[in-house]
């Protein structure tokens, strides 16, 4: 199982502190617990599993043992177990909340994807379905990677990892051509250029001037079948990534899979998700 690297391992511990602050209350009040505890955590509802390598490294931060149960990536349902924790009781109480609020957000991304990704591919066995920067501002990495889990494409992480050209750019620069032109004479030829287009004029714009994708905002199905049609004719269809986005989601997905694009990018992957539910039980040795 990979580590989390070394920025999202102080992440992690933010997160604690955050939580704990100056000791838990609760168990200062009732008495030591030093005694050592297994704490095993449960799925409650069917779902795809996510997560589990921030539980192993909270549990390492924190000093406690760990024993996996359960593969990410793999469905799990209610009942089923996933780990178990083994250390003095009052750690393992201190890390409940955080480790089931990471695991539940995780499994539920993965879930979702997971579901729309089988739809895409049901009709479209080559489109890939990616994420977006719709993300919740310090869990980035953790929403990224459960979509990953799920089967989708992370996409760009931040704003240095690719140049997209979006409509508030075009309007300051002047039009879809020069700013394509512009990124290009600016870029390494290793950073690919995609630019948003709003019909099939700026897509064949886009095209003309070397974008390496072109995103589709907002096109309806019949209005991406129509741009695929025109670029086949002109024999340039194999020459760009065509990708759709805006307001993809689970209903229209397959509709989507089916017009001929090569990716499907949908915000609702990340903020439209439902958390998944676990619990952890704790007994005494």
């Amino acid at each position: 199982m990979d580590r989390p690297p070394p920025e999202i391992i102080e992440r992690l511990k933010m997160f604690l502190e955050e939580d704990i602050r100056s000791g838990d209350i609760t168990t200062k009040a009732i008495g030591p617990l030093n005694a050592t505890g297994v704490a095993t955590v449960f799925a409650k509802c069917k779902t795809v599993l996510a997560g589990v390598e921030e539980i192993v490294a909270i549990a390492e931060i924190s000093g406690l043992t760990h024993e996996v149960l359960a593969f990410e990536g793999n469905w799990m349902n209610p009942t089923n177990a996933v780990m178990r924790l083994r250390g003095p009781a009052r750690i393992l109480l201190q890390i409940e909340r955080v480790s089931l609020n990471i695991i539940q957000r995780m499994s539920g991304i993965a879930t979702k994807v997971y579901s729309m990704v089988q739809a895409a591919k049901s009709e479209n066995p080559n489109v890939i379905v990616a994420a977006t920067r719709k993300t919740t501002p310090g869990f980035r990495y953790f929403e990224k990677r459960a979509v990953q889990v799920g089967g989708g494409d992370p996409h760009r992480y931040a704003l240095d990892d690719m140049v997209l050209i979006k409509n508030n750019h075009i309007a300051v620069v002047g039009g879809v051509a020069q700013a394509v032109r512009a990124a290009k004479g600016y870029v390494s030829y290793t950073k690919k250029i995609s630019c948003e287009v709003r019909n099939l004029e700026e897509t064949i714009e886009a095209v003309e001037a070397g974008a390496d994708i072109v995103l589709l905002d907002n096109f309806t199905p019949d209005d991406i079948r129509k741009v695929v049609e025109v670029l086949l004719k002109r024999g340039v269809r194999e020459s760009v990534i065509l990708e759709a986005s805006g307001g993809i989601n689970e209903e229209n997905i397959r509709e989507y899979a089916a017009a001929g694009v090569d990716v499907l990018s949908s915000g609702a992957l990340t903020h439209s998700y439902k958390s998944s539910d676990f619990n952890m039980i704790l007994s005494l040795e």
